[in-house]
């Protein structure tokens, strides 16, 4: 997509030299640069969050305390824990361990993972630059580091974060697998993989047909080697992914906590059910968005576009896209190892398949999936627009590049006009100003004296500016409960603290001192896990969820219930969460057996029992 390929006499090919040989002096501070502004933009007031999710910071908590819950994810700490929660834990693994270390806090909750969104905008440079140069690293990472949805969530305790980290190092073992036929690095993609998959099971693997597709068209090697190397890549994913789903399985069940989200105690089946195919479908209680927009809408190929995930992910989606057709046109003929192909196929197929997933998924999709999106969009982008600068002597460069330009601004006038209230004159400026750079583009103003620089840095400006200001806007403010949404207006789902969302207790002083002075097992039993992730935060003991996130698992048992109220484990049952007494989170009977055998008392606006009474 270069000169090169624009005209075949030219063969420059983009620079993909380790950085050791030949680096560029203003390389380094730049990316030192680069990766302290997104260090400060991640960490800045990170606590005005509080525990952002409540329901993962409770189970942080009883990483902290308990090694079993850690192991397992369990939502409380006693005993090991009642239930997980219904995810898989390797992104708790790491809050847990911090907790563990420093002491549980807001940030130690929070803070890893914003640093694991910085190292993300690192390893994405480190990728880039290696198939395309120094520029195309260094402006995918920022690109990456400014997109909304990724200033969210790298300030919010989600499983996202991790996954997009790993991912992104996936991608870094296929590139330098693809550039010498390294088995070796292969094999450590597909580790990097398996760990996703413990992070946020099948979506993890939503990247594996692009890498499969790159490594096996671009290596440079028989065959029958490269479907080797695949083959050994691919025993290495289950390896690092199946060690954990075979622990769950052969660890006996009574002296481990449920597996939250499955109908059958299952790592297995929550990955394929709940949290596999049942997103797809809509079946295995995933609710379709619909017109919610937390849940992402209706599904459709413009969903992505839509109200619920346009200004999380879309504001250089269009370019991207223009970026990844001109590419491949222009490099159509270019050799079968050709690295700059093989990155466009790389980051064109995670966006393909990803993006296609997401859009047309009719269970759970909530906007902020969309953050797995943003390392390829910021890839496409930064490789496509270097490439085709380079080339911006030709026409059908140009032309391409204007449109990339062109396009942003539109799209970014749109969204911006969607928050019509917040700084209504910046939308008219990134309008503006992408039509007369994308002008000046097409008509070649590069050709006179010091015009080039002064263009090109106007061009990166110009489709940067909308999504960046939104993205700066995400970090300064606070975000709160289980569906976060960017933007300089707070309209997070099912906020905590302060927020009214369901089955908040943490302001109620009474009832947080009575669990806190309790030394059971478990301080409480109440309904559904996010009302007892809140008594957990308040008073700093393990409180049982019945029915864990949905308040419908099977657990525990009415039998197992009793039996650790006669041992005396359990101090007080405490109304007032999902569903209700008798209601969807009653836990096959629990709360009828209680009612009929123990004697309610209000304590600070709550109906608690004494089980020890």
């Amino acid at each position: 997509m270069t000169a090169a390929t624009l005209d075949r006499t030219d063969q420059t090919a983009p620079a993909a030299t380790p950085p050791e040989r030949g680096q560029p002096r203003w390389v380094r501070p730049s990316v030192f640069a680069l990766l302290l502004g997104a260090a400060v933009l991640y960490l800045w007031d990170l606590s005005a969050s509080g525990y952002g999710n409540e329901f993962y910071a409770a189970a942080t908590q009883a990483g902290s305390q308990n090694w079993t819950a850690w192991l397992f994810g369990a939502l409380d700490s006693g005993s090991g824990g009642a239930i997980t929660v219904d995810k898989p834990p390797a992104f708790l693994w790491v809050s847990g361990l911090a907790a563990r270390i420093f002491g549980f806090s807001s940030w130690t909750v929070l803070a890893p993972q914003a640093i694991e969104g910085v190292a993300a905008v690192g390893m994405l440079y480190l990728t880039v630059r290696r198939t395309s140069g120094y520029a195309a690293g260094l402006l995918s990472a920022t690109a990456l580091a400014l997109t909304p949805v990724a200033v969210l969530m790298f300030r919010f305790n989600l499983p996202d974060p991790l996954l997009v980290l790993l991912m992104i190092c996936g991608a870094y073992a296929v590139v330098r697998a693809t550039e010498k036929a390294s088995a070796r690095w292969l094999v450590l993609a597909g580790v990097f993989l398996g760990f996703a998959f413990l992070t946020k099971m099948l979506q993890g693997f939503l990247v594996l047909p692009a890498f499969v597709l790159v490594y096996l068209l671009a290596a440079p090697t028989t065959i029958g080697r490269r479907l080797a190397h695949v083959g050994a890549a691919a025993l290495a994913l289950v390896v690092s992914a199946g060690w954990f789903v075979a622990l769950v399985e052969l660890w006996p069940a009574a002296s481990r906590p449920y597996i939250g989200g499955s109908t059958d105690n299952s790592l297995l089946e929550l990955a394929l059910g709940y949290n596999g195919f049942g997103r797809l479908s809509g079946g295995d209680g995933n609710p379709g968005g619909g017109g919610n927009a937390g849940f992402g809408g209706s599904s459709g190929l413009t969903r992505l576009f839509g109200a619920s995930f346009g200004t999380e992910i879309s504001w250089l989606l269009p370019a991207a896209l223009i970026a990844l057709v001109a590419g491949l046109w222009f490099t159509r003929t270019a050799p079968r190892t050709d690295k700059t192909r093989a990155a466009l196929l790389l980051w064109g197929g995670w966006l393909f398949v990803t993006g296609l997933v997401f859009s047309l998924m009719n269970g759970i999709t909530h906007p902020y999936y969309s953050v797995a999106l943003a390392p390829a969009i910021a890839a496409l982008v930064g490789i496509g627009g270097r490439e085709l600068w380079r080339g911006r002597d030709h026409t059908p460069a140009r032309a391409a590049l204007a449109a990339m330009v062109t396009v942003t601004g539109v799209w970014g006038f749109v969204l911006l006009h969607r928050t019509a209230d917040w700084l209504p004159a910046l939308r008219w400026v990134v309008l503006v100003a992408a039509i007369l750079v994308a002008t000046a583009i097409a008509v070649g103003v590069h050709q006179f004296r010091r015009a080039a620089t002064v263009l090109a840095a106007a061009a990166i400006l110009v489709t940067g500016l909308g999504a960046g200001a939104y993205g700066v806007a995400t970090a300064a403010v606070a975000h709160q409960g289980s569906i976060p949404t960017s933007g300089p207006v707070t309209n997070d789902f099912g906020r905590g603290p302060g927020g009214g969302g369901p089955g908040d207790r943490t302001g109620d002083s009474a009832l947080t001192s009575l669990l806190a002075n309790t030394t059971t097992t478990w301080a409480a039993a109440t309904e559904g896990a996010q009302q007892a992730a809140s008594l957990e935060l308040a008073s700093g003991k393990a409180v049982i969820g019945i029915g864990g996130f949905g308040g419908s698992d099977p657990a525990p048992t009415l039998a197992q219930f009793q039996q650790w109220v006669h041992e005396g484990k359990v101090r007080y049952y405490v109304t007032g969460g999902m569903g209700g007494m008798g209601g969807r989170g009653s836990g096959g009977g629990i709360a009828e057996w209680v009612a009929a055998n123990y004697q309610a008392t209000t304590v600070g606006g709550a109906t608690v029992y004494d089980l020890t009474s």
